[in-house]
């Protein structure tokens, strides 16, 4: 039976009040900066990439590896990060950045984590980035790594065939896209037995809350997800980007595999997380919502409580879909 759920798995008062605190420092840090869409998007990736942007700064694990899988667009860089016992099977992540910034091998860290506490083995898909590649460009790689690794994911990294993806914002979407991709180009239904979906966007357009958010800078903004937007879709329209392989709201969603969506009250996107849960569980799958009080885009980044919390539940879920 297909279900949905909204909770905030053991939040206390002192949680959500760290956490309002936490959005107070870090809206005046973001104040005392350009915003993003005024620069060069390299710019922005050297920034996040040497830790002078809004981000904690990223560190790399010596015993995380990358390696290449040929794809259609050249090349896909996918980092691979173990945990410390024999691995359960494989988690397929794929990076936040707005289809824009970020990078496969900027979250070894939190991967870690997972992977320790889930015992899945991470890897972590290096897809090509807008606006210099803009769509379909970066789906197309999720797409060739993905298949790559359903078929030689297990002697590639030693691990047994039994698979999760998840991703944060734009990852997320890209998870989404990437699983529809699997059912109605390749005819693969039941290969992935859960979806770690945080923060996605999955409304090209914008839900309500996309539009009415505002200027307001908490990671994300109204004119943020614009820049974003028009950085993955160049001069596309509005019925152009209803598409369900653009917008995966959209989509029909049936034969999906169980999820657990993450998300903020402070996020712009709280929308499409809340929309999109509620049409995974009609169309017959298992979708659980966690919203998370104060939660601004990208939360459980940043080392409070609430992101402690928030990281435990989807590794909860990981260990519970893949027993």
């Amino acid at each position: 039976m297909s279900t949905v759920r909204s909770a905030t798995p053991g939040v206390e008062q002192q949680d959500i009040d760290e956490a309002h605190a936490f959005n107070a420092q870090l809206e005046a840090l973001i104040a005392g900066q350009p915003a993003v869409y005024t620069l060069p998007p390299e710019v922005s990736r050297r920034a996040r990439r040497e830790g002078k942007g809004i981000f904690p700064t990223p560190v790399f694990l010596e015993d995380a590896r990358d390696i290449e899988i040929a794809g259609r667009g050249g090349p896909i860089k996918v980092r691979i990060i173990r945990p410390d016992q024999k691995p359960t099977g494989i988690y397929l992540h794929i990076h936040g950045g707005g289809w824009t910034l970020g990078a496969h091998d900027m979250q070894d860290v939190g991967l870690k984590l997972l992977a320790n506490e889930t015992g899945l083995c991470a890897a972590s898909i290096g897809y090509r980035l807008a606006p210099e590649h803009p769509y379909p460009a970066g789906p197309d790689d999720c797409e060739d790594a993905v298949l790559h690794l359903l078929e030689h994911g297990a002697a590639l990294l030693d691990a047994p065939a039994r698979f999760a993806i998840g991703g944060e914002s734009a990852g997320a979407h890209l998870a989404v896209v990437t699983l529809l991709r699997l059912r109605d180009r390749h005819g693969i239904k039941n290969r992935i037995a859960a979806a770690n979906l945080v923060y996605g966007a999955y409304d090209l357009n914008g839900t309500p809350s996309q539009i009415l958010w505002g200027d307001r800078n908490l990671v994300l903004s109204t004119p943020i997800m614009h820049w974003f937007g028009n950085n993955f879709l160049p001069g596309a329209g509005f019925e152009q980007r209803r598409d369900p392989d653009i917008s995966p709201l959209y989509a029909r969603l049936g034969e999906m595999p169980p999820a657990l969506f993450t998300v903020g009250t402070m996020d712009c996107l709280i929308d499409d997380s809340l929309f999109m849960a509620e049409r995974w569980r009609a169309a017959g799958n298992r979708a659980e919502i966690a919203v998370y009080p104060e939660g601004v885009h990208a939360f459980n980044a940043y080392p409070t409580g609430l992101a402690r919390k928030a990281n435990t539940k989807q590794f909860e879920f990981l260990r519970n879909s893949l027993t």
